[in-house]
């Protein structure tokens, strides 16, 4: 090792990249560490696995990814040129790989559950008491705080904020072509080698050449696709409503001093909302479904029963919902479900998905996106939907989608409450 180089090239084999190449000592260290390695035991698509089988892959797998496509653009496409600085070069490269470290159990279903944000947790790691501090620490007091204003979006230079997160950026290009991979469907591809090639870098963010916006359309509608095909899946989120509901149930049993046979030590903290960084990073999914597994065996049948459903892929069915003319079906039918002795709480639940595929800049709004700007053969900026009239047909609309969740078979078996039975399936057009 000379100059923070390795004295031999370390490669990771990837079915996206390739190879993942890795020369500097201190990225391999930080691949090292037990928070990263924490990682492979959390899944980067939560309960899709229920829905598209391949979808095992892990936020291990995804942050070295977006690191590799990082550090294409640094070493490759960047290096010399007069609007970059190489002394970026590492920072950049540490928030590519961490930038997913905060991550807990299930991801998003986890944090909605107990108001967590991962991007806190990421940033706890970095500058807290851990591995990872340890190692960052090697390039000055101050560089594990660097890392944290990336992720946080604070850090002064927005051009390495916006490699790491932007509406064209490394984790968006990773994720959407390592979902698709490993779902087998085909909408997440499109041609990153040609965007890579027209990306430059200016002042406060990166650019895209307008020889290159076909490119970027592409990877656009590719997202699009994605998220209404794949990310929302009526399946996926039917699990993730039972999943949901199994973690809210066990916090209520914790909170009125219920005896488990499977006490939820790993929980207690979170339950109690004191949770610890320590206590965090003991959580990943194998612990999760230890507790899934036993829960199966209490006494309580709710938590019994949801368990079962979740292990055992008996999942809720649904129909489509409209909140703005069906809210007195839904009164009518919690009103039902409570004749008929099954909770409403834990087995009728709307769900809601929302997404906005692309947006232009709205100053002072919640959630400012920055949007992607081509450079013009004369040099000037033009934001992309200007240019686009396939990026301006969906630029700023936002589509949602309802879906009501239910337990069928439980609803089949009202044999003594034949009256609810038929009212209900009445209501839900079965």
């Amino acid at each position: 090792m000379a100059n923070g180089k390795l004295s031999e090239e370390k490669v990771f084999k990837d079915p996206v990249h390739r190879y993942i190449h890795v020369r500097d000592k201190l990225i391999w260290e930080l691949i090292g560490t037990s928070e990263f390695q924490r990682l492979r035991r959390i899944r980067q698509l939560g309960t899709t696995y229920l829905t598209f089988h391949g979808a095992e892959h892990s936020r291990f797998n995804h942050s070295l990814g977006v690191y590799e496509i990082v550090r294409r653009i640094v070493d490759d496409i960047f290096k010399g040129r007069p609007e970059w600085n190489d002394e970026e070069r590492l920072l950049c490269l540490c928030a590519a790989l961490l930038h997913d470290l905060g991550h807990g159990p299930f991801s998003h279903s986890f944090e909605k559950v107990f108001h967590l944000d991962h991007e806190d947790f990421t940033q706890a790691i970095i500058v807290g008491n851990t591995e990872v501090n340890k190692v960052l620490r090697t390039m000055g007091d101050d560089f594990p705080k660097k890392v944290a204003e990336v992720i946080d979006k604070t850090y002064q230079n927005k051009q390495v904020i916006s490699l790491i997160s932007s509406q064209i950026d490394a984790d968006r290009m990773d994720y959407l072509q390592r979902d698709a991979y490993y779902t087998g469907v085909s909408y997440g591809h499109f041609d990153m080698e040609r965007i890579l090639r027209v990306m430059r870098p200016r002042e406060d963010q990166v650019v895209i050449k307008n020889s290159g916006m076909h490119a970027v359309e592409d990877y656009i509608m590719s997202r699009y696709q994605m998220y209404w095909q794949v990310y929302f899946h009526p399946v996926t989120r039917s699990a993730e409503v039972i999943l949901t509901k199994i973690l809210h149930r066990a916090k209520h049993l914790h909170h009125e001093f219920y005896t488990f046979k499977q006490d939820p030590i790993h929980f207690y903290s979170i339950f109690e909302d004191e949770v610890t960084l320590e206590d965090y990073l003991r959580l990943d999914e194998s612990i999760i479904n230890y507790y899934f597994q036993a829960w199966q065996d209490e006494e309580d049948p709710i938590l019994k029963d949801l368990c079962r459903r979740f292990n055992n892929r008996n999942l809720f069915k649904y129909v489509e919902f409209n909140p703005n003319v069906q809210m007195m079906t839904l009164i009518e039918l919690t009103s039902l479900f409570k004749k008929a002795g099954i909770d409403p709480d834990y087995y009728l639940v709307v769900d809601s998905s929302s997404d906005l595929p692309y947006d232009f800049y709205r100053p002072g709004e919640e959630e400012e996106r920055l949007p992607i700007h081509l450079l013009m053969a004369n040099g000037d900026l033009r934001e992309l939907s200007r240019e686009s009239e396939i990026v301006d047909a969906i630029s700023g609309k936002r589509r949602t989608d309802h879906k009501l969740y239910f337990p069928l078979d439980l609803i089949e078996d009202f044999s003594t409450k034949r009256t609810a039975k038929k009212r209900i399936l009445e209501l839900l057009k079965i």
